[in-house]
């Protein structure tokens, strides 16, 4: 027979290695890495009425005085010297008077109409007394009452606007007092939002196990209100793997994806992975707040930007706020707005070491924290702001603010 031999010990089998530990960055430290993490797009010029909401990417400059001539200020008379004054005629708004006043002589004039040479003041219609014989009494004005001189708004050449601000109504307004038709701006970036889950139903209430995706209807409006150009939304299964690779790799008419759900380490979970393959570099891998701290951005070899949040939808929103609005800045070229400190009032459950991102209505010259800021739950998110609570806040301190929508 053969030796007897000892027996056989069970193998050991290799410990899987724990998935590496991402460090938390600061939730300020996050919006700043997203704003300057891209290069500004490229410069292009639009006309007038194609350039709201987009970015300056020029300083708007006056190529001329504003007012370019003396207009008057009020309706009245431009008066020469002291009175009665005797009426020359009259100059309305678009118009000229050719010739020069002399003492004792005025014209009738409209507000924004050029003044005549000569023009000591204007003397306004409510204080002037008009005669038959063609003569005009009342008070003596002070030099240059009532009179808007050239330049005196901007000389020629001044900077109005800098360079990487939002164009608004107010501001096309300027640009078209300039004379300016077009103006250079950097466009909006495209950004296509795909919306992941099994679980989810798009139209009416939701079935038994199911939820009704929130993150679809209100992620375009949000990507418009800071300041991107939504490509539409794309739902995709979580099933088969590879399909999340599939949509974001086919985006190609876009600078920005915008994940959401998939951000975090479950079983359905492809982001981390297939960005991890795509070789994408990471800027952002989860941020110490709550709720929505799985977030990420990323930027894939091909130069587009992968900006990942959380399912659930108020995680969401936080997410966007903290790297898909910033992220949307850098690309048009525009620094972080700065947010303004209130005093916040309310209880919330502490969070030591994070940044607390709860709903806020207006409540005297402070806010006061509202009900229904869980992470999946709107309800407090479709108030007034979001209060980004530091970690050593406490009742009553100030915090920054941001807009809720």
């Amino acid at each position: 027979m053969p030796p007897a031999t000892a027996a056989t010990a069970t193998p050991t089998l290799p410990v899987p290695a724990a998935p590496p530990r991402h460090r938390e960055l600061p939730w300020e430290q996050a919006r700043t890495l997203a704003q300057g993490a891209p290069r500004p797009s490229a410069a292009r010029t639009v006309p007038l009425a194609d350039a709201v909401g987009l970015t300056l990417a020029e300083a708007l400059r006056t190529p001329q005085p504003l007012p370019a001539f003396d207009t008057a200020a009020m309706d009245g008379y431009a008066v020469a010297g002291t009175g009665p004054w005797r009426i020359r005629g009259a100059v309305r708004a678009g118009t000229v008077w050719e010739g020069a006043l002399g003492a004792g002589e005025c014209v009738e004039i409209s507000t924004g109409a050029q003044v005549p040479a000569g023009t000591r003041a204007v003397l306004p219609v409510e204080a002037a007394l008009a005669g038959a014989d063609g003569m005009v009494a009342g008070p003596v004005p002070p030099p240059g009452r009532h009179i808007r001189r050239a330049g005196e708004d901007a000389p020629a050449g001044t900077g109005l606007v800098p360079a990487g601000t939002r164009i608004g109504p107010a501001l096309l307004g300027l640009a078209a007092s300039c004379g300016h038709d077009t103006l250079p701006v950097r466009p909006a970036p495209r950004v296509r939002v795909l919306v992941t889950g099994d679980e989810l139903d798009h139209a009416g209430p939701p079935g038994p196990g199911r939820v009704r995706d929130a993150l679809g209807p209100a992620l375009p409006a949000l990507v418009a209100a800071l300041g991107g150009e939504s490509r539409g939304v794309r739902h995709v299964r979580d099933r088969p793997a590879g399909s999340l690779a599939a949509a974001v790799h086919g985006a190609r008419d876009t600078e920005v994806v915008a994940v959401t759900g998939s951000t975090s380490a479950g079983a359905t979970d492809q982001l981390r992975g297939l960005l991890a393959e795509a070789g994408a570099r990471m800027v952002v891998d989860t941020v110490a707040c709550r709720p929505g701290h799985p977030m990420l951005l990323a930027e894939l070899p091909s130069g587009r930007w992968v900006v990942g949040l959380p399912g659930n939808p108020y995680a969401a929103l936080v997410a966007a706020h903290t790297l898909l609005g910033p992220l949307i800045a850098g690309l048009c070229g525009r620094a972080l707005d700065p947010l303004p400190r209130v005093p916040v009032t309310g209880s919330v459950r502490p969070a030591p070491g994070l940044t607390r991102l709860v709903p806020v209505t207006w409540y005297g010259t402070g806010v006061r924290i509202t009900a229904g800021h869980g992470s999946a739950f709107l309800r407090g998110a479709a108030g007034d702001a979001l209060a980004a609570l530091p970690p050593d806040w406490t009742e009553g301190g100030p915090a920054p603010l941001l807009s809720a929508g």
